[in-house]
């Protein structure tokens, strides 16, 4: 009937916060459960407030990249390339390389590991490892090129609900004691553990909630058509809520690993935290907590799969095309972004042959040097009223990007004088 006008429907909760879920389960694999894992077994629940710090750090530097991008039209790449010229492209291209094969590295392997926990068909954790890493890698690609942002987004979701709810119960389950962990939220310190504190902190905050990864943000909110300055109560809405269930992974996974105490290295190192809770919570603890394991590293080798592409497609035709003018959403058809898909899903298998250990830790420690990276660049770019307008750093902000600056380089220069 003409006089009845359509109902529109609102937007599901889950499409509102979608981007914000994608930069979180991208990151809380690799870096929250294997490192905050190994890190709560070394450091136990002493670091917690490092999870909540480092979680807070990556809120602001991924709301400013938004802010950036939704006052400018510009990805923060296009605003480097821009106005900084051809020297964002020499530093940005050697670390995206390195960076995406300790990651791809990283990722495959933690798979690989939980895998074998699952399935323990090979008597040899190393060759379990290796072939279902391998395993994993190549089925990522194949829903990637499948697939394409709707497959991906849709997988990603599922994987998100099923790893949270798992990992949470888990640490309900093995609570330590509510004064302990307030004392490790809201007293900073750092054991020493044999010298390596310092390392597996600095590698615990740049591993809450991802590093690189944080720029692909920007990409998935131009998928979902956030264009303007209106959008960024949306954004910081979904950014909330992602970060703070990033926050709440991590510090389930530094709980549950100060209940295991594991030692050596190599792809074992999970299969025996794995084990380590068979004790207090029984062989079906065990497996549910290897099956929400699976959810977070896959979800995260999916998330890196579909995502980290988007950088170097969109690095390539700013720094070697010459071509910095605005661009759309990046062509996940073009030469650049599927060539780079197959090489972060193929190379770091080399990595496979490496201690398990010692690719998370370098992986994490890597990460973290970009977050004072990307603290320079936001005070620099979103400093300037004259390229952001009203979106402009607030002098709020402006302290937490130096207190990232200071914190990181304090930590660099404790180790290195230690």
């Amino acid at each position: 009937m003409p006089f009845l006008k359509p109902i529109k429907r609102r937007p599901a909760l889950l499409a509102l916060i979608g981007p914000g879920l994608l930069v979180a389960a991208t990151g809380v694999g690799a870096g929250d459960l294997a490192t905050a894992g190994f890190t709560g077994s070394q450091l136990g629940t002493a670091v917690l407030w490092a999870v909540l710090l480092g979680g807070f750090l990556k809120f602001v530097l991924t709301e400013g990249l938004a802010r950036w991008q939704l006052a400018t039209g510009e990805t923060l790449l296009e605003g480097a390339a821009r106005r900084l010229g051809p020297i964002v492209g020499w530093l940005f291209f050697p670390y995206l390389l390195l960076w995406s094969f300790f990651v791809g590295s990283a990722l495959m392997s933690a798979c690989g590991v939980t895998l074998h926990a699952i399935l323990p068909v090979f008597e040899d954790a190393v060759r379990g490892k290796i072939v279902f890493g391998i395993a994993s890698s190549l089925l990522g690609l194949l829903l990637v090129l499948a697939g394409g942002f709707k497959l991906f987004e849709k997988v990603m979701s599922y994987c998100v609900g099923l790893m949270f709810f798992i990992v949470v119960l888990t640490a309900f389950l093995l609570w330590p004691g509510t004064a302990e962990v307030m004392r490790g939220l809201f007293v900073p310190s750092i054991p020493d553990a044999g010298g390596a504190g310092i390392t597996w902190t600095v590698a615990l905050m740049g591993g809450v909630g991802g590093t690189v990864t944080v720029l692909c943000y920007g990409y998935w909110i131009r998928e979902k058509a956030r264009s303007g300055p209106e959008d960024l109560s949306l954004c910081r809405l979904d950014l909330a809520v992602a970060y703070t269930m990033t926050v709440l992974f991590g510090l389930a996974m530094l709980i549950i690993g100060s209940t295991v105490r594991v030692e050596g290295g190599g792809a074992a190192l999970l299969v025996r935290l794995a084990e380590g809770l068979e004790v207090p919570l029984g062989a079906a603890g065990r497996w549910i907590f290897l099956i929400g394991a699976l959810a977070a590293v896959f979800s995260s080798l999916l998330g890196v799969w579909q995502a980290v592409p988007y950088l170097f497609a969109d690095a390539w035709r700013l720094f070697v095309q010459g071509d910095a003018a605005k661009g759309g959403a990046v062509d996940t058809r073009s030469g650049p972004y599927r060539w780079f898909l197959r090489a972060i899903a193929i190379v770091p298998m080399l990595g496979l042959l490496v201690d398990f250990k010692e690719v998370q830790k370098l992986y994490a420690v890597i990460g973290a040097a970009f977050m004072p990276l990307l603290a320079a660049l936001l005070l620099v770019l979103n400093g300037r009223r004259a390229w952001i307008g009203r979106l402009s750093n607030r002098p709020s902000t402006v302290a937490v990007l130096l207190a990232t600056l200071i914190f990181f380089g304090g930590m660099a220069w404790a180790k290195w004088t230690g």
